[in-house]
């Protein structure tokens, strides 16, 4: 028989619009000759519906679009992940439809409560198996966090499955899919189950689905791999119980992985939304420049638009830069001189301001004119304001709230300083995109003379190094320090982590790469007395 596996691109609550794309994957699954399509998790109402699953509307219209579904489903089964309402109980399901009736409904037993999921506050747990018949092959089925635990799968086997059918709603991270490959590797030593795994693909909020949808055979090998970061139809042969070898979609390296769901994200963030185009503040620095050549990969140059906004602190090359790499990528290029604007603020607060020196209140002067415009500029034209700021600079507050923070989705805000040089050459490896005068030129904000990024923090590769291991490792500072750091730095870093989260929870959503972002797993308090040692 032949399995087929929709590896989909769900919008959260187009019911409508997921029922009939999973209906045109099922014809076009039967055509090729599948008699079972897998779709995954929740693909009925996208994932994660969040607290819309605390409202009892949804679960009625979820209800309806279901069996709306199940009546046109003809001459294949078909797999679909659904909210699940049971009286007074919710679950997370996966219902088999098969010939214009609901023929089976298995409910999640594993709901993840850490990093970025919350199914605790939704869902009740499953506790039964659920194993159904297609041409003479048992089949189980599972739902995302269920593979990561032997419970559910112990069950399935228990039950008399051959194949464990996995529905997934798995966010990407770094190195996350040898994490999946992992876990199902233990689930089919423990079981002797083959395993077809099928992964939702797209960007929702700041979450990315990469897809990466795969399938093992009861000895744990990989017998098929599909492509990461794109809707496709996979489709698995099974004789005799058995997983026979078919497609391997070659793995990605990381720059080419994170640069992918970092265009993905702001692609489906666009889209989904319907924006009609993007606009950023152009300055002649690398993370703005890794910004643009983002957008314009993911949206298309004739949706992107870059403001110059120079200060008298500009410098000519900055301005060389911007425009040159402009008219590289055929964007709009406009160039709005803020001096006039500064120069007026100096005059209206000369009163305020005398007798004192110039300091960091000049400078975010400007970073707010600078927001300010763009902010204008979308608002006139509807389109939406990208910041450019780095997670390097999210950690440590090295950014200006209503300046730089002005906007509505920040790219790479989970993005270290590290990984802005790293990725910037990923892009030009693929095409020479961003002048190398950007690439090799210290990193300034230019808000004062001769300004450098290291004036005020630790060298790059240093503070990246200690955000990590405090932030996406949990490390304690002696911890870090034994690591290598200067206690000095460490603690430096450190303390600037704690008092800036006032600035990090009004922050635009961004796209998450690392498995610890500054989003929906980072839940620190702003008030807070404990500050780790110092």
């Amino acid at each position: 028989m032949k399995l087929a596996v929709a590896q989909i691109n769900c919008t959260v609550g187009d019911l409508d619009g997921n029922a009939a794309k999973v209906l045109d994957y099922a014809e076009r699954a039967r055509q090729q000759g599948a008699t079972l399509l897998l779709t995954p998790e929740l693909s009925l109402c996208g994932y994660p519906p969040e607290d819309l699953l605390l409202r009892a509307g949804f679960f009625r219209a979820c209800d309806r679009a279901l069996h709306e579904l199940a009546q046109q489903v003809q001459g294949i089964s078909v797999v679909v992940g659904h909210p699940h309402e049971v009286g007074e109980k919710h679950y997370n399901a996966a219902s088999v439809l098969r010939d214009g009736k609901i023929i089976a409904t298995y409910h999640k037993h594993a709901l993840p409560n850490y990093s970025v999921f919350d199914e605790e506050r939704y869902f009740t747990r499953g506790l039964a198996p659920c194993v159904f018949e297609v041409e003479g092959v048992k089949f189980a089925l599972g739902i995302c966090a269920d593979i990561w635990y032997e419970h559910a799968a112990q069950r399935a086997h228990e039950a008399g499955a051959q194949v464990l059918l996995v529905l997934n709603a798995s966010p990407y991270h770094i190195g996350k899919q040898l994490s999946r490959y992992e876990a199902i590797r233990d689930r089919t030593g423990e079981t002797g189950l083959a395993v077809v795994y099928a992964n939702l693909v797209g960007g929702q909020d700041e979450l990315v689905f990469d897809g990466s949808s795969f399938a093992m055979d009861a000895q744990g090998k990989l017998t098929h791999q599909f492509p990461s970061f794109e809707e496709t139809l996979g489709l698995v042969e099974i004789r005799d119980g058995q997983l026979l070898a078919g497609e391997m979609a070659p793995a990605l390296r990381h720059e080419d992985s994170i640069y992918r769901a970092l265009c993905m994200g702001v692609k489906d963030y666009i889209g989904k939304n319907r924006f009609p185009g993007v606009l950023l503040g152009l300055s002649g620095g690398i993370d703005s420049a890794l910004t643009l050549a983002v957008a314009v990969d993911a949206l298309g140059a004739d949706k992107v638009r870059a403001v110059m906004m120079p200060s008298p602190y500009t410098a000519q090359i900055s301005l060389d830069d911007a425009r040159e790499m402009a008219a590289i990528l055929g964007v709009r290029y406009d160039v709005l001189d803020i001096k006039p604007v500064f120069d007026a603020y100096l005059a209206t607060l000369g009163k305020q301001f005398e007798g004192l020196p110039p300091d960091t209140t000049e400078e975010n002067i400007q970073a707010r004119i600078r927001g300010n415009l763009l902010m204008a500029l979308s608002n006139k034209f509807g389109s939406l304001v990208l910041t450019t700021g780095n997670k390097s600079e999210m950690t440590v507050g090295y950014c200006t709230l209503y300046g730089d923070m002005a906007g509505g989705f920040a790219v790479l805000k989970d993005v270290s300083k590290t990984w802005v040089y790293r990725l910037a050459n990923y892009r030009n490896s693929l095409g020479h995109v961003i002048p190398e005068r950007i690439i090799t030129r210290p990193p300034s904000a230019e808000l004062k003379p001769n300004q450098t990024d290291q004036d005020s923090l630790p060298p790059y590769d240093v503070l990246d190094g200690i955000m990590a291991c405090y932030v996406e490792m949990n490390l304690t500072i002696a911890e870090i320090i034994a690591r290598g750091y200067a206690e000095e730095d460490v603690r430096r870093v450190v303390k600037m982590i704690c008092v800036n989260e006032y600035k990090r929870r009004q922050s635009p959503v961004g796209v998450r790469i690392t498995d610890r972002g500054f989003g929906k797993d980072w839940r620190y308090p702003i008030t807070a007395r404990y500050q780790d040692g110092f």
